[in-house]
């Protein structure tokens, strides 16, 4: 594969998950706490929304583009885990005198067996999805990439 092909896969791969991380954990202004799942599935419509519109993806692009958003969304979910505050999990890491290494290297090894588990299937929607660009598409996506744009900042 050529380079600038790996470099923009892996570029996208890390835009999406960024994106994916933002849709699923995104708080509006005052809002606290984690998303309820309709708050976080209008998060998602207006990012697919977004992104079909500025890339003018044609139907079978965004059926691809949706998948990819599901595959995010599970990754997201297996990373979350049990837990309904992570924040509490981090801070019970500091809460004694000392560093509690053992949890720490268990959440480690937990998010990692998450990101393995679901890694390669967020990899291959995202690779369908982008394969299914057009030329023009994808050089859009290299230029919004490159140009470190806010993929979903406000108009």
């Amino acid at each position: 594969m050529k380079p600038w092909i790996k470099r923009s896969l892996t570029a996208f791969a890390g835009i999406a998950v960024i994106i994916g991380g933002l849709t699923a954990c995104g708080r509006g202004p005052h809002e606290r706490g984690p998303m309820d799942p309709e708050r976080m599935a209008e998060m998602r419509a207006k990012g697919v929304q977004r992104v079909t519109r500025e890339l003018d993806l044609t139907a079978e692009q965004q059926q691809k583009l949706n998948v990819l958003a599901d595959k995010m969304q599970a990754q997201h979910a297996a990373l979350m885990g049990q837990t309904t505050n992570p924040r509490a999990e981090m801070q019970a890491l500091v809460a004694g005198a000392k560093f509690d290494r053992a949890r720490a290297q268990t959440l480690l090894d937990e998010k990692t067996r998450a990101v393995q588990a679901q890694g390669p299937q967020v990899i291959t929607a995202l690779a369908d999805f982008y394969d299914s660009l057009d030329a023009k598409q994808q050089a859009e996506v290299r230029e919004h990439m490159g140009e470190r744009k806010r993929w979903f900042s406000r108009d």
